[in-house]
């Protein structure tokens, strides 16, 4: 059975998610910052660094899946590209999202557009790169999801995936085992008022397949060349896959 966020109702995997991060936007920057003590910061900044040296070349358009309000796509600034598109299906990340683009004077380089990443409304080979940070394990089909972002990969581009992960070493296996049951969802209930979205992050992640795992079902969907890279002793994990030119 697949991990949704309010186990209550009978919607899709997608509604639901959608539902808990229009819920969430308002408070959701500030969230991620304090639930990760700010290293969820780093972990963009060292995945965009392996973003640049896996490229066969500086990418010109880029395309940010789960974008939500932006964060992952604002970071990819960094590789100076012509066009970034991020794609969410929560309306009100991407409004918080626009108004954060607005008033960096990025607007104009950052499209912040609706659209189900199951299902992505773009043409085929359409981007250089495609991105998503903490955003696969939301997917209603993970290898239905991952198939589309190969679709619309250009030929001789570069897909990176930035995810949340499992420590797989004692100590950390425990300590992040009680952090992420007990801890995150207690701070995540008083500040955004939404129980279940943050009850719903260590389920995820806990039934998330990760490491090699997931390695497995990327090359499925047709990526050559993967590459696993865990972060902060398996908390994170950063994953690269490559369309053949």
């Amino acid at each position: 059975m697949a991990v949704v966020p309010y186990k209550d109702k009978d919607t899709s995997k997608r509604e639901q998610v959608a539902e808990m991060f229009d819920s969430i936007s308002p408070k959701y920057d500030l969230l991620n910052h304090v639930l990760s003590g700010g290293i969820d910061i780093l972990w963009r900044k060292r995945a965009i660094r392996e973003l640049r040296k896996a490229a066969a070349k500086p990418p010109k358009r880029i395309l940010d899946i789960a974008t939500g309000t932006g964060d992952f796509a604002l970071e990819a600034l960094a590789l100076k590209p012509e066009k970034i598109v991020g794609m969410d299906i929560s309306e009100g990340m991407l409004s918080v999202g626009r108004d954060k683009m607005k008033k960096r004077g990025v607007d104009q380089i950052i499209e912040m557009r609706m659209g189900d990443s199951e299902g992505l409304p773009l043409p085929d080979n359409d981007f250089d790169a495609v991105i998503v940070a903490f955003g696969v394990r939301n997917f209603e089909t993970l290898l239905k999801g991952l198939t589309d972002m190969y679709r619309v990969t250009r030929p001789g581009g570069v897909c990176l995936v930035l995810e949340f992960s499992n420590p797989r070493q004692f100590p950390f296996k425990q300590l992040y085992s009680f952090y992420s049951r007990t801890i995150l969802p207690l701070i995540g209930r008083v500040v955004s008022k939404d129980a279940s979205a943050y009850t719903y992050l260590p389920e995820s992640v806990q039934a998330f397949p990760d490491g090699p795992d997931f390695l497995r079902i990327y090359e499925k969907a047709g990526f050559t060349n993967t590459k696993w890279i865990p972060l902060t002793f398996g908390v994170a994990s950063i994953y690269i896959g490559h369309k053949l030119a």
